[in-house]
């Protein structure tokens, strides 16, 4: 809509038509065609489905529409007659025909032909799906990797670009392909594909791009990103946390480095993880959620994008209870003396050493506690844990003259700050 706002200084609008016989084409065809090539508007009815007709815009008033619109329906018409012999053509083959054909096309000069890609897809993509549960479904998963970038060679895609994956759906499909198939290797594109298969694929052509062309010393510097990797990015967060996923990026991005032609350091699959990272961050922001929560989590629990959202999300609640300043504190008292302490706290805490009953009393509070899984469990266990904490504050010295009972104190009170680990860093909040 804002590419056609302003192209003209005086616009009337007019409806045109086209042959119904061209309605056969593939629905996306018909519609990119319009868009792209002639600016034009689809008309679709009740129920979404595409009609033989247009809304054009012209520049003037009304005078001679008529033959305007002639004209145009004669040059979408010519449009849609080289689009059906793109496809015509194309369908005399199967989609796997054209596989081979991507040898010809340059992906990177370091990281080979879209062939060679495709072929890191192949080997990268069970992986994926198994980290995503689809042990049950890694045939059809290995067999759209297998067929995933084949499209790119087609005169179709050759012609307009814009179909990369949907023409590949579409003649998978003409190509008696599995329709699980065919929709993955449509959905590839897609910034979030609905099915399990076509996320596994979607993730697999992704990883790989980053932590080749990271390793290929092509990452994005200011505004240059040649390779759209910052949309890679948020193409592989963002339907994670869409689909409440839970999935180790770490692990992801070591599997995609393991089929690199280059060598990928472990300091490039940190530059890759951190660059992830920063576009989860940017999505939890957008969505309302406080910068020093979002850093809490993702200190933590970066690695998985579901899981940050999810526990983000939580923790935005506990922080805006009314008492939420009477909570943090307890802990971050904890915390702060760890830190603080010019010696660390003794590996574990020893029993006879616990002589005053506030310390023997929080104690018998931590152990009967488990290592919580989430921040909800995680603030209700501090606090639970909260009375206890104030009343050792109040009644013992920590740093003890004696050495002993000042590292077993201080063994206590790491028991309550490790409650924390893999959960959130509760220090990187307001307030802490």
């Amino acid at each position: 809509m804002v590419e056609v706002a302003n192209l003209v200084e005086k616009p009337t609008a007019f409806a045109g038509s086209f042959a119904p016989e061209f309605l056969s084409l593939p629905r996306e065809v018909l519609i990119g065609v319009m868009r792209k090539h002639q600016r034009y508007f689809p008309v679709v009815d009740a129920e979404g489905r595409l009609m033989a007709h247009f809304v054009a815009v012209r520049n003037g008033d009304d005078r001679h529409l008529e033959v305007v619109r002639q004209g145009n329906e004669h040059v979408l018409s010519a449009r849609f007659s080289d689009a059906a012999y793109f496809v015509r053509e194309d369908r005399k083959h199967s989609l796997e025909d054209f596989r081979p054909r991507l040898a010809r096309l340059t992906f990177q000069s370091e990281l080979g032909s879209m062939l060679d890609k495709n072929q890191r897809i192949e080997k990268l993509a069970p992986q994926i799906g198994r980290m995503l549960g689809l042990e049950a479904a890694l045939p059809l998963l290995e067999r759209a990797a297998y067929l995933a970038k084949a499209d790119l060679v087609t005169q179709m895609v050759t012609e307009m670009t814009s179909l990369q994956g949907i023409m590949g759906r579409e003649y998978a499909l003409h190509s008696g392909e599995a329709p699980e198939v065919a929709a993955a290797i449509g959905e590839q594109y897609q910034p979030v594909p609905q099915t399990r298969i076509g996320l596994a694929l979607a993730l697999a052509d992704r990883l790989d791009s980053l932590v080749g062309l990271f390793a290929a010393g092509l990452a994005p510097s200011g505004n240059r990103d040649p390779f759209a990797l910052r949309r890679a990015a948020l193409g592989v967060v963002l339907p994670l946390m869409e689909h409440h996923l839970d999935f180790d990026l770490r692990t992801a991005i070591a599997a995609a480095a393991a089929v690199q032609p280059l060598p990928v350091s472990a300091e490039v699959q940190q530059q890759v993880f951190s660059f992830l990272v920063g576009r989860l961050r940017v999505l939890l922001q957008e969505r309302g959620l406080r910068y020093d929560v979002v850093e809490a989590v993702l200190a933590a629990q970066g690695g998985n994008p579901a899981a940050a959202a999810r526990e983000s999300l939580r923790l935005q609640d506990w922080v805006q209870r009314p008492d939420w300043e009477q909570l943090l504190p307890a802990y971050a008292r904890c915390v702060r003396i760890i830190r603080s302490a010019k010696e660390p706290p003794a590996a574990s805490v020893r029993r006879e050493l616990l002589r005053e009953p506030s310390e023997r009393a929080l104690f018998q509070a931590l152990e009967s506690v488990q290592p919580p899984a989430s921040v909800d469990a995680l603030l209700q266990t501090i606090t639970s844990l909260a009375p206890a904490i104030n009343a050792f504050f109040d009644q013992v010295l920590v740093m003890d003259e004696d050495p002993a009972v000042r590292q077993n104190r201080l063994a206590l009170l790491q028991r309550v700050a490790s409650l924390a680990e893999n959960v959130a860093d509760l220090s990187r909040l307001e307030g802490f």
